[in-house]
């Protein structure tokens, strides 16, 4: 399974793609940040992360794409900025037909520390270690790209079974009501 991770914002967008299954060694196969000025408008910061998007995607070819979810902060500014990125990273792989899955915070925390509270520095100590790389990636907009990646390689299979439970106990559901 191939996944792009997107670390959404509006200055400094993580992506990271990284190839693997759950239970075996992962691969990082690529690891980096689209930038915009945060003097530039709205809607060209907008424009420039969907064409970094678009060329990680061209590039890397992933078979899904995992965002980081919007959680509620105290800074409505910065939460704006954060939701528009995250929608531009749905949109270029909706766009293509490429699943999207999005993750909180604390999912991608505790799936790759083990803690749901573990900070930055622990984040990238992990993705470092997990993807056997040199050093963290830099920024840790990056590192939160790659943890992303991980976290949804390593729980897609059991929310896809999941969601193939519920589907069947939909439809066991409807066909005891006919």
């Amino acid at each position: 399974m191939r996944v792009l991770g997107v670390d959404p914002g509006l200055t400094r967008c993580g992506v990271g793609v990284v190839e693997g299954v759950a239970g075996r060694p992962l691969t990082m196969i690529g690891v980096g940040v689209v930038r915009t000025p945060a003097d530039a408008e709205l809607g060209h910061r907008l424009v420039a992360i969907e064409r970094g998007i678009e060329e990680w995607l061209d590039e890397h070819r992933p078979e899904y794409v995992a965002v980081e979810r919007v959680f509620s902060q105290h800074n409505v500014r910065t939460v704006m900025g954060t939701a528009q990125a995250s929608a531009v990273a749905m949109l270029c792989a909706a766009r293509r037909g490429i699943p999207v899955a999005l993750h909180t915070p604390s999912e991608v925390k505790a799936a790759v520390t083990g803690s749901g509270r573990a900070d930055k520095a622990q984040v990238g100590a992990m993705v470092t270690r997990l993807l056997r790389l040199a050093e963290p990636p830099r920024p840790a907009d990056a590192a939160d790209a790659l943890a992303l990646a991980i976290c949804h390689i390593w729980r897609a299979p059991a929310q896809n079974r999941l969601q193939q439970a519920v589907a069947q106990h939909a439809s066991a559901l409807k066909g005891r009501t006919r």
